[in-house]
């Protein structure tokens, strides 16, 4: 075993520390350390890669399995010694190029570099018998139920029973297993046939101008990205703009637009003729938009920092679509932010229902008679979603005095065929799930002001 390798587990396992303690997105802070190492060799990248999203992807399932084999539960040990073993438990588990030898000695090293030499016996003991004792590992029964799947598919088991009571076990199994498969890099072809895209593209579902990249580096390097001729974006949010159905001349806007993917598109689509004013919170946020209008040379996208949830009276019916992609629980993108499902409460849940509402409250007044509000979520968490666009319909125009009203509208025009036929389509909204979907887990809803 190489020292190299040895030092990418020591990277790993700071990866993890940090990502208990910074509010940061683990896909962001797993790319951030590794844009710091990015002389390393690609194998050795990669390897950090897999062993940090592995063991964040399936840490109740190694939580479990520690359990088993130790007799001070997990939860009582030190933060570094949790982590140690967790990672050493994905390898011997799960990654059959790794010796198990290699992955016990390099957790015992780690565990003194850390300062815990003391706990190497500890260390060394319960991994070997984890080692010796795979086959013997007792997992939950009866299979598909809702502790099995949390076990399993390391999905808290709050929500595995949630979504089997809503979805049924065999939806819920689909959507649990779907966050242990490799994500892709769904991009949105601006121009046909850009060049230098490589030769590994592959087409999406649903749409013509998707597809799906194979990672060979850095986006940054590519040409073709450079010069804007493709942008990264899950086919479910080009979904959701086309549902807006969104004509050369429209004025728009983006209410929480950043990273700004929706932005680009619906300017793509408006033309020169049109505009599109893209908002979000913060001037980090608002500095990834003008990042790419810069790279995709948009003079008709605009961006401003503001705060969706405080009405601005300038803006009292004056867009023809509101794109509103409100902060959401995030359950549809799990397979790509493993730790959405650990960080994840019903309080949370709640506090997001209720920022949802003051924002489209203000967003509804944006709209002009006549326009469209295109509300979108990346969940599938129902009280966010179909229970929002019903109070959108009914609820909030008793609260408006001035009398303003919404309805739905059919979807059924702007969707492929393979969606056209979904039976709440026609009714104005669509539910995509992942696993039963090829996308990301979406929720869409298409209102017209009245």
């Amino acid at each position: 075993m190489t020292e190299q390798k040895a030092n990418m587990r020591a990277l790993t396992l700071e990866a993890l520390l940090a990502c208990r303690k910074e509010d940061i997105p683990s896909h962001l802070l797993i790319r951030n350390v590794l844009d710091k190492y990015s002389y390393l060799p690609e194998r050795d990248r990669a390897f950090c890669k897999r062993l940090f999203a592995g063991t964040l992807e399936n840490q109740l399932a190694l939580d479990y399995v520690i359990n088993q084999f130790s007799s001070l539960p997990i939860s009582k040990m030190k933060p570094v010694i949790q982590e140690i073993l967790r990672l050493s438990v994905y390898q011997i588990l799960y990654m059959d190029s790794v010796p198990d030898s290699a992955a016990v000695n390099e957790a015992v090293r780690l565990a003194a570099r850390k300062g815990f030499g003391s706990l190497r016996g500890f260390v060394n003991g319960i991994l070997r018998a984890v080692s010796r004792g795979r086959e013997q590992i007792r997992w939950p029964e009866p299979e598909g139920s809702p502790e099995a799947l949390s076990v399993r598919y390391s999905v808290p088991l709050w929500l595995t029973e949630r979504w089997t009571g809503e979805y049924g076990r065999e939806v819920t199994e689909k959507i649990c297993a779907s966050f242990q498969k490799p994500p892709h890099l769904t991009v949105r072809l601006r121009r046909p046939d850009p060049a230098g895209l490589p030769a590994g593209l592959k087409p999406a579902p649903y749409l013509p101008e998707a597809g799906y990249l194979e990672e060979t580096g850095p986006l940054p390097d590519m040409p073709a990205f450079r010069e804007g001729a493709f942008v990264v974006q899950d086919v479910s949010s080009m979904l959701a703009v086309r549902a807006a159905g969104i004509r050369p001349g429209d004025r728009i806007l983006d209410i929480c637009a950043a990273p700004g993917g929706k932005s680009l598109y619906a300017a793509d689509l408006t033309g020169p003729e049109g505009m599109v004013t893209a908002r979000d919170l913060t001037e980090k946020k608002c500095g990834l938009i003008r990042e790419a209008r810069q790279r995709c040379q948009l003079d008709n996208l605009q961006v401003e920092q503001a705060d969706a949830s405080v009405f601005r009276p300038e803006d009292e019916a004056a867009y023809d679509v509101v794109l509103a992609d409100l902060p959401c629980s995030g359950y549809g993108v799990i397979g790509k932010k493993p730790d959405i499902r650990y960080r994840a409460s019903r309080e949370k849940e709640e506090e997001l229902v209720r920022l949802q509402r003051d924002i489209l409250r203000c967003a509804a007044r944006y709209v002009k008679p006549g326009g469209v509000l295109l509300y979108s979520t990346c969940t599938f968490h129902r009280e966010e979603n179909e229970e929002q666009a019903e109070w959108l319909l009914h609820t909030l125009p008793g609260e408006m005095a001035d009398g303003l009203r919404l309805e739905a509208s059919s979807l059924v025009p702007y969707l492929p065929e393979e969606l056209a036929g979904e039976e709440t389509a026609e009714r104005g909204f669509l539910q995509l799930l992942p696993g039963v979907h090829p996308c990301d887990g979406f929720f869409i809803a298409r209102l017209i002001r009245r």
